[in-house]
């Protein structure tokens, strides 16, 4: 899958965290919410001054908008290696996020799991 292949895939799937989802998919898509988070820092920064609360606004609503979306896209990514989508969950605890990435770094695991869909 490339790039504009899982952008247009995770956003029409947005709600979906049934399924599956390649190690693609969801790595294109994470580094498509990077840049579009980075760019809306440049923008709101030089539209408004250090100290005005306008400045954190567009990229909080660009963090929101992608909240769903990546949520979605690492759950069906967990089901792919047959983790349930809960374990997402686990990077509340900062060092949650480890086995997090490194699972959804992992290969894909053979189908005819529960998560086949």
């Amino acid at each position: 899958m490339n790039f504009g292949e899982s952008i247009s895939t995770c956003m029409s799937k947005t709600f979906t965290y049934s399924g599956r989802a390649s190690r693609s998919e969801y790595w294109w898509f994470y580094l498509f919410t990077i840049i579009v988070s980075w760019g809306a820092q440049i923008v709101s920064s030089t539209i408004y001054t250090t100290g005005d609360p306008m400045v954190s606004l567009l990229p909080n609503i660009i963090s929101l908008a992608f909240m769903f979306p990546i949520l979605a896209v690492g759950s069906r990514r967990l089901h792919d290696i047959g983790k349930s989508g809960w374990w997402q969950l686990i990077s509340i605890t900062i060092i949650g996020l480890i086995p997090l990435i490194i699972w959804w770094a992992s290969d894909t695991k053979a189908s005819g799991d529960k998560y086949n869909n």
